[in-house]
């Protein structure tokens, strides 16, 4: 079986406060793609986890997929295993989410092969120890975010195709959150106040300062369309209302450019495999 990891996109990101431990706090709205990764995962009896194409230059104690199988069977006791082979579409450094959707999946096939039955609370409890955005994966919903990412509320955003532009750096999540000239006390909102197209990300002017690439990139796509870039990034987007108009500035872009168009959707294809 073939199972989806989707991307994600921070439709806004601000961060309103500071923990005593050092992590930020935020708010953002979550919304997924129908675009992203997808993984094969099949039970074995022996109780090996074995990842079938490792990713390059990523040690396999540092992949999210054999970290997520590897919690997951010491969490339970399972005596099961797992061979799990990733087709990865999505940028590492790209700020869509791509390591911690692919965590999520495992999470979520696995509790199903393994007959596990864990609730869908106790699994975003686990992916929160793997990553501050598999949660949101796991509660399977385009969401209202605070805390960490971890505090999610549904919230249904207009619908909306992207385009998704994809700069050619990686950006280093730490190094954006410990950068002295990150804003920290945007004021905080209550979710009643969302409106679409609200917010902005605190992240940008720090990235964009730090890697010239991502600006150039939202230079070009606010030609079009109000572009953000995504999480930390290097990633960035537009909304428009509807695939049509997406796609046509999509094929205007300058032949460098990657990236791709996708459509915005609001509940995770694996919702149901949790309760």
């Amino acid at each position: 079986m073939i199972y989806p990891a989707p991307a994600k996109l921070n439709l806004f990101l601000h961060v309103v406060g500071r923990r005593a431990d050092g992590y930020h706090l935020l708010q953002t709205v979550f919304r997924f793609l129908d675009f992203g990764d997808s993984l094969e995962i099949t039970t074995r009896q022996d109780g090996a986890i074995h990842l079938l194409n490792p990713l390059p230059e990523v040690p396999e104690s540092r992949d999210l997929c054999w970290r997520a199988a590897n919690l997951l069977k010491s969490h339970t006791g399972c005596r099961l295993g797992a061979d799990i082979a990733l087709l990865k579409r999505l940028p590492m450094g790209g700020g869509l989410g791509g390591g911690s959707s692919d965590a999520a999946t495992v999470l979520l096939v696995l509790n199903r092969l393994w007959r596990l039955d864990l609730p869908r609370a106790e699994l975003s409890t686990l992916g929160l120890s793997l990553g501050a955005d598999v949660p949101v994966f796991v509660f399977g919903q385009s969401a209202f975010a605070e805390g960490v990412g971890e505090l999610l509320t549904p919230w249904t955003p207009a619908p909306a195709s992207y385009v998704v532009l994809i700069p050619p750096v990686h950006v280093a999540t730490p190094e954006i959150f410990s950068n002295p000239g990150l804003t920290r006390n945007t004021p905080s909102i209550r979710i009643a106040a969302l409106l679409d197209g609200f917010g902005h990300n605190d992240l940008e002017p720090v990235a964009t300062a730090l890697h010239p690439e991502i600006a150039s990139y939202l230079v070009w796509l606010n030609s079009y369309g109000a572009a953000r870039m995504t999480g930390s990034g290097a990633c960035v987007f537009a909304g428009f209302s509807s695939r049509v108009e997406a796609e046509k500035v999509f094929a205007m872009r300058p032949g460098h450019m990657k990236g791709f168009v996708a459509d915005g959707v609001d509940r995770h294809p694996l919702y149901g495999f949790a309760d």
